[in-house]
């Protein structure tokens, strides 16, 4: 799946040179947590987001501090958070250069994105218009929308379901596969051996459950600790 196939194609928009207070007010109106920014020419220049509006004179809501923290607190930094605080225009407190993706751009793309960036959502481009948004929230949406896995009626015998367990285990990196044996029995696959972490514990049987044929994981696995350094 690509951008296309899941981004909001309904665009509310506002200018660089609107008002915080009407910014506002279409989140509100619209039921949206932040808005695209566009130049007089319809460019995207921006992202204005709740996240900006958060700490706002009006509300009186802006960044107050102990007198000993403000001491410590440098001078820039106090700067943009007045800025953030009694800017009228959206251009003064938008998120400027936003990141963007095209329509075109995978779901895993997008999801390093939204992840490495801490960001919520991303405007999709074609050329320089802005085509949809893609956020969380949509990428959540795709998932819930996945057709079921159907798990094929064969039952593998004893035999092809270990090997497949096993041939799992060697594909893993993260998995010791040669500290792990795999014993098989009516569709019970039991596991022996040792494990270095408890995510690993956990992960060897998210992998199993996943391989068609498996009725059940036992868990016979002995965690490793590592000896005390004696000083």
């Amino acid at each position: 799946m690509k951008a296309s196939d899941i981004m909001t194609t309904t665009i509310v928009t506002v200018g660089s040179n609107d008002t915080v207070r009407h910014a506002a007010a279409m989140m509100a109106r619209h039921h949206v947590s932040a808005l695209p920014v566009l130049d007089q020419n319809g460019a995207l220049v921006g992202i204005v987001s709740e996240g900006d509006l958060l700490h706002r004179e009006e509300t009186q809501t802006e960044k107050r501090r102990s007198w000993w923290l403000d001491l410590v607190t440098g001078q820039e930094t106090r700067a943009k958070e007045y800025i953030k605080a009694f800017a009228t225009h959206v251009r003064d407190v938008m998120t400027s250069d936003p990141v963007t993706v095209t329509e075109t751009a995978t779901l895993g793309e997008i999801a390093n994105i939204l992840e490495s960036r801490h960001i919520k959502r991303v405007p999709v481009m074609r050329g320089s218009k802005v085509v949809g948004i893609v956020s969380r929230a949509n990428l959540v949406q795709a998932l819930a929308s996945m057709p079921s896995l159907i798990v094929p009626d064969a039952k593998p015998d004893d035999a092809t379901l270990r090997e497949r367990v096993q041939a799992e285990l060697r594909n893993q990196r993260w998995a010791a596969a040669g500290a792990i044996n795999v014993v098989t029995h009516n569709g019970v696959v039991n596991l022996w051996g040792t494990v270095f972490s408890e995510a690993e514990r956990q992960a060897l049987r998210v992998m199993i459950e996943r391989i068609p044929g498996v009725r059940c994981v036992e868990d016979h696995l002995v965690y490793y600790v590592p000896p005390a350094i004696l000083m």
